[in-house]
């Protein structure tokens, strides 16, 4: 019912994931991240515990593969999760479990795994991880690109209704968390629409938390 990426910058050390799904509200549920530590994707019947616990484990010490390996002995019901990290370092890991819905694949390249479930095409995965890698530029642009290369590589095997971006960096809370909850029309090109007004936007969100003596203004009716 689900595929995504989650991804690290090289170049600046962010992380970050792009998730979609013909459920409503996927990154609500499936999307996790913690800036200097890991970004983790929990999916297919979902258990939201799983995100916060492999954060904690890869904060701990764990790499993300071992954090993924433990998660796979003791979080429960395993065979009916879906479960994907990339750790501060790059390091990746994913666990599809024998019960997940459909065709359930994963694929990982340099500073990046990919994996869905109840998939149009096995191949889906494959074409995100290329895509990421292939596309230069932000983290966010790249992850948008590749969550726009499952979809027309056949995403699903049903229609996609919902569609998120999460990128974590140097402060505690998200640079970006982009959600489009549920829609008749194309999620994936709904989030990058909101990513493209956003990103322009971005740093000085930041620098409004750090320093609103030295921030821009927001550029609307009222604002001084």
């Amino acid at each position: 019912m689900t595929f995504s990426i989650v991804a690290r910058c090289a170049r600046t050390g962010a992380m970050g994931m792009a998730i979609a799904s013909s459920s409503p509200a996927v990154a609500a549920r499936c999307a996790h991240g913690r800036a200097g530590v890991g970004v983790v994707a929990s999916q297919n019947v979902t258990d939201p515990r799983l995100g916060p616990r492999a954060l904690d484990l890869m904060a701990g010490g764990a790499t993300a593969a071992e954090a993924v390996a433990i998660l796979a002995r003791t979080g429960g019901p395993m065979d009916w999760r879906q479960v994907l990290a990339v750790d501060a370092a790059g390091g990746t890991a994913i666990h599809t479990g024998a019960r997940v819905l459909g065709i359930g694949a994963g694929a990982r390249g340099p500073d990046a795994a990919a994996a869905g479930n109840l998939l149009a095409d096995p191949g889906v995965p494959q074409a995100m991880v290329a895509a990421f890698a292939a596309t230069g530029g932000h983290l966010g642009d790249r992850l948008m690109r590749a969550l726009e290369a499952a979809r027309d590589a056949g995403g699903e095997a049903g229609p996609a209704r919902s569609a998120g971006l999460l990128l974590v960096h140097e402060q505690p809370w998200p640079l970006a968390d982009l959600r489009i909850d549920w829609t008749e029309a194309d999620p994936v090109a709904a989030v990058g629409a909101a990513w493209a007004v956003y990103r322009p936007q971005m740093a000085a969100y930041v620098q409004r938390a750090l320093d609103p003596d030295a921030a821009p203004p927001f550029g609307v009716p009222g604002d001084p």
